[in-house]
């Protein structure tokens, strides 16, 4: 069973990332995911053009179903993450996909500019984030002709690197959103950043938990979410830019239901903490075991299968031969 991948001239000897926010602060955890978790790449915390304290604690409240962040993008800076990824590409065990975030569009070129002379695999551009709009705002993910300009910023910068553009479920119409990147020259998606944002109320002082009040959403709850975005980019840029598909996955027929709906890497975050740094490899194990069932030799063939079945008319299917896992509820029960 062939769980390689390859996107753009790079080799992934798995699909699983470790999605960006995640472990992703110091070369040696990156080693480590890779390594011992068996991460197929890794994703560095979104990184400023400038040092960026973040939020005060606490940041992060989590159930078994879904998690609150609002650590609010902290970073110190490009100088701190120069040293950082130059010392993991001295030994580089598996792919690095860099991301960066920015307040501005002339920052986003001058952060691309100053980092990728490091040259890692990917340039993932964080458009997306829902925490800090406080600070700065709506995201540039929200409107497609602010998020094309920041794909044509940093385009003009970027040189052979190519660019990922990480997207928001929040946006009006995704799709559209999708489709203005890809105009402006994006060589591929990030689908999706954390949903919301949402916030818990403590019951015993009755006051937002998270100092912030509100924070993004990610967990299980919002894999649902992240299959339709998924599905909706790969639909209107006709399969033919790449996406990482990340949200929601815990296991790998999760990251199975991404492959199908058009992803081509699938980014794990949340499931660290639920699974261990060592997700990556049991999701690649469920996976070969899933593929292996059903008489898939290569992963690749997965991506987007969903809809070339659609296409040629394969719809219906045994709700008890396919929907393992899952809890149909006969339409007469509802009430409305």
């Amino acid at each position: 069973m062939n769980l390689t991948q390859s996107l753009l001239g790079v080799s992934f000897p798995n699909p699983t990332v470790l999605a960006s926010g995640i472990l992703g602060i110091t070369a040696s955890s990156w080693r480590r995911v890779a390594t011992v978790g068996g991460a197929g790449a890794i994703t560095t915390k979104s990184i400023w053009l400038h040092e960026h304290r973040g939020h005060r604690n606490p940041t992060i409240i989590s159930t078994d179903h879904w998690t609150l962040n609002a650590v609010g993008v902290p970073d110190a800076g490009p100088e701190k993450a120069r040293q950082e990824i130059e010392s993991y590409m001295a030994d580089q065990p598996v792919p690095l996909i860099l991301n960066i975030i920015a307040e501005s569009v002339e920052h986003y070129a001058l952060t691309a500019e100053a980092l990728l002379p490091l040259k890692p695999d990917f340039l993932e551009v964080n458009i997306s984030c829902p925490n800090v709009e406080d600070e700065f705002g709506k995201p540039f993910a929200c409107s497609p002709a602010d998020a094309a300009s920041v794909t044509r910023a940093v385009k003009q910068v970027s040189g052979k690197t190519p660019v990922f553009i990480k997207l928001s479920p929040n946006a009006l119409s995704i799709a559209e959103v999708a489709r203005s990147c890809a105009e402006a020259g994006a060589d591929g998606f990030t689908v999706i950043n954390t949903a919301g944002p949402g916030m818990a109320i403590d019951l015993k002082s009755r006051m937002p938990i998270l100092a912030n009040r509100v924070g993004g959403i990610s967990g299980p709850a919002i894999k649902p979410l992240a299959v339709r975005c998924i599905a909706d980019v790969y639909a209107i840029t006709e399969g033919k830019l790449p996406i990482i598909g990340t949200g929601g996955v815990h296991t790998g027929e999760d990251a199975i239901e991404l492959l199908l709906a058009g992803a081509s890497l699938i980014g794990i975050g949340t499931a660290v903490w639920a699974r261990g740094q060592d997700v990556f490899r049991k999701v690649c194990d469920e996976m070969r075991e899933w593929c292996e069932a059903e008489g898939v030799k290569d992963i690749a063939e997965l991506t987007g299968s969903m809809h070339r079945r659609m296409q040629n008319g394969k719809c219906k299917m045994s709700f008890e031969r396919y929907n393992v896992g899952y809890r149909i509820i006969p339409s007469e029960c509802l009430l409305f």
